[in-house]
């Protein structure tokens, strides 16, 4: 293992510990500094790394981790100024690369302290970057997601398969042959609590979440046949005016008509004198007659942002029915909700019983930070939501497993793995990868893959 390598993390909290077992679970060398002995003893049932018990802002805890020694440290404390100073102190330690998880946003608008001031490589805010995620969601209201991979040449569409979907009971293979004049092919799977990478065979259920990958100049034809109709959201309910839900209106304010409900008086009244746009409501977001009573029967979207995930899945689901009241489908297809959940347990949990989206803060400041780590390998990182899968852009090396082959050749592989590859770049055109393409070196590739085999995906291209 190279120094590169060598990780110390600060803390080993909710975004801490899901980076640390990543981490390991790629083969990462991980050092970690936790002053909490509670935390340190759950960490040892489930993490094979170095445990320190000490501070981050004692020396001798650094020295006992052999700082000197690291290439890259992430401070995740919770406590803004802990992981600046961290910065500083692994910078005298010699550490290259520095990552560091702050909540304050203002503080780093650039006008008094810039990154560079604090040796600080990478600055990693959870609750902004949750924010920005669901303003990328609320836009996209023809389905439940679209995301870019392969520099923006490819989107992977998430659907729900209903009872008048052209992929109901139909395999990948029968889809390819049936609908061969739509250039796609389906990725993933979530099904219940299970995440599949499907193979040939395997048959598409009434109410499977469906990841479709395809070029984005085929998108809009196939959006057509898959019947999901093309529209943008005007009408914009929240729940919480936390942190999450206030950056939320805030940037979104100008664009839509949005509606805020929040709990606690006080906020409410700060938050109706900051958003200038914002109609703020003083009320509980799981009472059915505040929520009918504050217009959510003509709203597009509902989003549930408070602190506790019961409030958010319970006013999630309530809001799906009351907004798909004269829907005859059982899954709803008019209203889109997306619900902040902070235990890591619930967020398949809630895509199974009806929501359409559940984002985790922890989990989207983790992805951001591995894509910072990996960013020397991999050319991209997607992770999808509501499945335990990551879209992953690569480049073959010349003498790789994967180079010079076909893809049909190393479907045992594959399988296995619980690995696809779907889109490949050749001669400067992206293409939809299928059995008989075969990768060259140098190829751009798309594979997805289970979260826990993205380094089986690394080995085939190294």
């Amino acid at each position: 293992m190279s120094r590169d390598e060598n990780t110390l993390i600060l803390g080993i909290g909710g975004v801490g510990m899901h980076l640390a077992q990543r981490l390991v679970h790629e083969g990462y060398p991980v050092t970690v500094i936790e002053s909490d002995s509670e935390l340190l003893y759950k960490a040892k049932e489930s993490l094979d790394a170095k445990l320190i018990f000490g501070n981050a802002m004692e020396l001798s805890s650094w020295r006992e981790a052999q700082a000197d020694e690291m290439g890259l440290m992430i401070a995740t404390t919770n406590e803004d100024s802990t992981n600046m100073m961290s910065s500083l102190i692994a910078d005298r330690f010699g550490i290259r690369r520095k990552i560091v998880r702050t909540r304050s946003i203002d503080l780093f608008d650039g006008s008094i302290l810039s990154p560079n001031d604090l040796k600080v490589d990478l600055l990693v805010h959870p609750e902004e970057l949750v924010a920005q995620e669901i303003c990328r969601l609320v836009k996209r209201a023809s389905c439940n997601d679209l995301t870019p991979v392969g520099e923006g040449n490819m989107r992977v569409l998430a659907m729900r398969v209903h009872e008048n979907s052209p992929l109901l009971f139909k395999t990948p293979k029968a889809l390819s042959e049936n609908l061969s004049d739509y250039n796609f092919r389906v990725v993933a799977i979530a099904r219940g609590i299970s995440t599949i990478i499907p193979q040939a065979d395997e048959e598409i259920r009434p109410f499977d979440q469906v990841f479709i990958m395809a070029r984005t100049e085929d998108m809009l034809p196939l959006l057509d046949m898959m019947k999901i109709e093309h529209k943008n959201i005007e009408y914009l309910m929240l729940l919480g005016g936390g942190l999450v839900g206030s950056r939320v209106a805030e940037l979104l304010e100008k664009e839509l008509e949005i509606k805020l409900i929040e709990n606690n008086s006080e906020r409410a009244e700060k938050l109706a004198a900051n958003l200038k746009n914002t109609e703020v409501i003083h009320g509980d977001g799981t009472d059915a007659n505040l929520l009918v009573m504050s217009g959510l029967d003509s709203a597009e979207s509902f989003i549930a942002t408070t602190g506790n995930n019961e409030t958010n899945i319970i006013s999630c689901l309530l809001a799906k029915h009351l907004m798909n009241k004269d829907n005859r489908l059982k899954q709803g297809g008019l209203g889109k909700t997306v619900a902040l959940v902070n235990k890591e347990d619930y967020l398949v949990l809630a895509s199974t019983i009806g929501l359409d989206i559940a984002l985790n803060a922890k989990i989207s400041a983790a992805n951001e930070i591995l894509k910072f780590v990996r960013r020397g390998e991999l050319l991209s990182v997607a992770h999808l939501h509501g499945v335990d899968a990551e879209v992953v852009e690569l480049i073959a090396e010349p003498n790789s497993q994967i180079a010079r082959k076909s893809l049909k050749s190393l479907s045992n592989y594959f399988q296995k793995n619980n690995i696809l590859i779907g889109g490949v770049e050749q001669d400067g055109i992206w293409k939809v990868a299928v059995g008989n393409t075969e990768i060259e070196a140098h190829n751009r590739v798309v594979a997805v893959c289970s979260s826990q085999n993205l380094n089986k995906v690394r080995h085939l291209f190294i």
